[in-house]
């Protein structure tokens, strides 16, 4: 029996006092990055109870088939350079669903609250007097970059970790980053959005005092089976991604983290090139 089919009561697992989807609710939900395993139980059990799920462009087809089988399905995917939906559009049709009383789950790929808009979309459901529930999810720049063999966090690499968008409002570049104060003070730098202007975010990274030779990691549909890891530097990142073929979605990893994926590569069958790669000359146990 396929998940799909098993019965809903199972669905989450017993022993826990579950919340219920009351008539009239929103409940913003995180996907995750891909992976259907990836799911959080508050999700899978939103998705059992919901009558209307409103999904984004990356939320995989195997998390919707958890959905009940009389959910309606409404797509609200917005995709960097093609025909979308627009945000008040999206907002407003979620306060619309809810004042007829459905249950309503929002589902948004990673974290809604990460680059997702979903803190506008509370806000708006909140001021029209919508009751909601948050319901984090893995978001892609921890859980996409672990299928990848890169930890965002090492203890010989660094303390601190950015998380940026690869793009403003306007497409382009982030034109209120104080590039100078992550470049010295944040050891890694993950960003989400970031292929199309990856070569400006090089440019100004450089310019602000990181070096051009800084390993850089570039993974396409993270944690999906057609996941693509792409290793080069921050001088040469935007001129590799465009000969290996890259597209979005993808997350860029700036920071000498990416060179753990040399070791602890396992998705997909991957085996390590390298079990010292960070050269701390010693085995990984001892300080």
């Amino acid at each position: 029996m396929s998940t799909a089919d098993a019965p809903a009561e199972s669905f989450p697992p017993p022993g826990h006092d579950w919340p219920e989807m009351l008539p009239g609710w929103v409940w913003l939900a995180g996907a995750g990055p891909g992976d259907p395993g990836l799911l959080t139980l508050h999700a899978l059990n939103g998705l059992r109870q919901a009558e209307v799920v409103v999904y984004d462009a990356l939320v995989d087809n195997r998390v919707l088939d958890f959905a009940r089988k009389d959910a309606e399905l409404i797509f609200a995917g917005k995709r960097g350079g093609k025909p979308s939906a627009k945000q008040r559009d999206i907002s407003l049709r979620l306060v619309e669903l809810a004042r007829a009383g459905k249950r309503v789950l929002r589902l948004k790929g990673g974290d809604p609250f990460v680059f997702g808009r979903g803190g506008e979309e509370a806000q708006t459901l909140v001021q029209h007097g919508v009751p909601i529930r948050i319901i984090p999810g893995i978001t892609a720049a921890i859980g996409g970059l672990a299928y990848a063999g890169i930890p965002v966090t090492h203890r010989d690499v660094n303390q601190s970790v950015t998380f940026l968008t690869g793009h403003d409002a306007r497409g382009e570049a982030p034109a209120a980053i104080d590039w100078h104060s992550i470049a010295k003070g944040s050891q890694v730098v993950v960003v989400y959005m970031g292929l199309r202007t990856l070569g400006e975010l090089a440019r100004q990274f450089i310019n602000a005092g990181r070096s051009p030779d800084e390993p850089v990691a570039i993974v396409q549909d993270a944690t999906l089976p057609g996941q693509r890891v792409l290793e080069t530097t921050l001088i040469r990142a935007a001129d590799d991604v465009a000969a290996a073929g890259l597209v979005p979605p993808a997350m860029v990893c700036i920071g000498r983290a990416a060179l753990m994926r040399r070791a602890l590569a396992w998705w997909q069958d991957e085996s390590p090139t390298d079990l010292d790669p960070l050269g701390r000359g010693r085995p990984a146990e001892e300080p």
